[in-house]
């Protein structure tokens, strides 16, 4: 598994600025209506999932048993994303509840992913606080749905910073790793 993020290290990197992105776009445009908010979650979850698409087909034939947790967050990104673009009239508590779910799963397979690799990468703490955040962000707008998407704006976009900060710190860690190709270097590093 270690071996595939390093060698996607990019494509982390482009979750984290789209994620950034969304964040600041949240924060400048506080009063955007509901379909505009709805369109850039859209393009938010679409460019998150395809990433990690990529990141699942370019995975090491080593790593099949960890790949479907890209594959799995991937998914659930696309298909929110396509959803939510094609009918940008959904209702607030409909999306909100979207949301919610999205940012549960992905977390949750964020945590997982963090404890798997412990004892393979130092610093792996920026997945799992990005996950716990992910989880975090999921559960406050299941219990308060009835504020509305609009009123959490601000909550969206510190959620969309806080996610594309932590993946933006990975990608780096993961680009500095040695390559894994001269594994005398690779078992080095890892001690």
């Amino acid at each position: 598994m270690l071996h595939m993020l390093r060698r996607n290290w990019w494509i982390v990197a482009v979750r984290g600025v789209a994620g950034i992105v969304f964040g600041i776009l949240a924060f400048a445009l506080p009063g955007l209506t509901l379909a505009s908010l709805v369109l850039l979650f859209g393009a938010f979850a679409l460019v998150d999932g395809a990433a990690a698409l990529i990141a699942s087909i370019r995975g090491d034939p080593g790593t099949s048993g960890h790949r479907w947790l890209m594959l799995v967050i991937g998914v659930a990104g696309v298909t929110a994303g396509i959803l939510t673009l094609i009918n940008p009239g959904i209702t607030a508590i409909a999306l909100l509840y979207a949301v919610a779910t999205w940012a549960i799963v992905v977390g949750a397979i964020q945590v997982i992913a963090a404890v798997a690799l412990r004892r393979q990468l130092t610093g792996e703490i920026w997945l799992l606080l990005g996950g716990v955040a992910s989880i975090s962000f999921g559960v406050v707008l299941l219990v308060a749905p009835g504020t509305g998407l609009l009123a959490l704006a601000w909550l969206v976009g510190t959620y969309a910073i806080v996610f594309g900060v932590t993946h933006l710190a990975l990608a780096l860690r993961l680009h500095g790793l040695p390559d894994p190709a001269s594994s005398a270097a690779f078992t080095a590093a890892r001690r």
